[in-house]
């Protein structure tokens, strides 16, 4: 994937101190948050967490309000390591009119944010259309962090029937290309999208949709993904893996 892909995080710190670590702290909804990381030269604010893990799964919260009615709600997710703990917590953040009458196709904002409160990643996604017929306008997703600057994009690439996506930097140089199987909606299995070097010869990751059971699959449009990446890997093309994963 190029040495920009692949840039190892630096973990010293000045005069040799290491602050102790932080224990995880159970929140007001229970949940328990990945402990503080300590700051790191060069690195976004809010994105150190990413230093330290080499995979995330992402929870979309049940909303009572949706299952019931119909009525589509902001969606909101978990984002938790290995160990069950909290990282980020994201919520979408679009109007009722748009939600409803757009659907899955809508235009979105969605703000991730971190155990301080603090928004550090913040992903748009403009109205387009994800059709082969219109390859003029397919899918585009830009990745912010923190707000306001831009780290990088997943856009689609077009293709008879493969879901295809190439993550960009930020100055929209090609880093890492993303292909999904020819059907994306499977009975009783995971659905696997491989992320690859720029070439397509090497794995470097993968983002699942996980089965969640025929009830939940059948009567929610709540979804559970995991995305797995080199410990190594830049923290900013692994939040722009992040966008690629809501993009999917």
């Amino acid at each position: 994937a190029g040495n920009y892909g692949f840039q190892a995080q630096p973990m010293g710190f000045q005069g040799g101190f290491v602050p102790p670590p932080i224990q995880s702290q159970p929140t007001m909804d229970g949940a328990i948050w990945m402990p503080i990381p300590p700051s790191i030269p060069n690195c976004p604010p809010g994105l150190e967490y990413l230093t330290q893990i080499d995979q995330i799964l992402i929870h979309q919260q049940l909303e009572l309000l949706e299952i019931v009615t119909g009525f589509e709600e902001n969606n909101k997710y978990e984002l938790k390591n290995a160990l069950g703990q909290r990282v980020y917590f994201a919520a979408e953040d679009t109007d009722c009119l748009t939600r409803n009458c757009c659907g899955p196709a809508r235009p979105f904002t969605l703000r991730i944010i971190d155990n301080l409160g603090r928004e550090v990643i913040t992903l748009h996604r403009p109205l387009r259309c994800d059709s082969c017929c219109c390859p003029c306008c397919l899918q585009e997703l830009e990745v912010q962090a923190p707000p306001g600057t831009t780290v990088g994009y997943v856009v689609q690439n077009w293709h008879v029937c493969l879901p295809k996506f190439t993550i960009q930097d930020e100055k929209r140089r090609d880093i890492l290309k993303i292909s999904g199987p020819c059907v994306v909606c499977r009975c009783c299995e995971d659905v696997h999208f491989e992320v690859m070097s720029l070439d397509e010869t090497s794995p470097v990751g993968r983002i699942s949709k996980q089965w969640t059971g025929l009830v939940r699959e059948m009567f929610t449009d709540t979804d559970n993904f995991g995305i797995s990446f080199p410990m190594d890997l830049d923290v900013k093309m692994k939040a722009v893996m992040i966008g690629a994963c809501f993009l999917i």
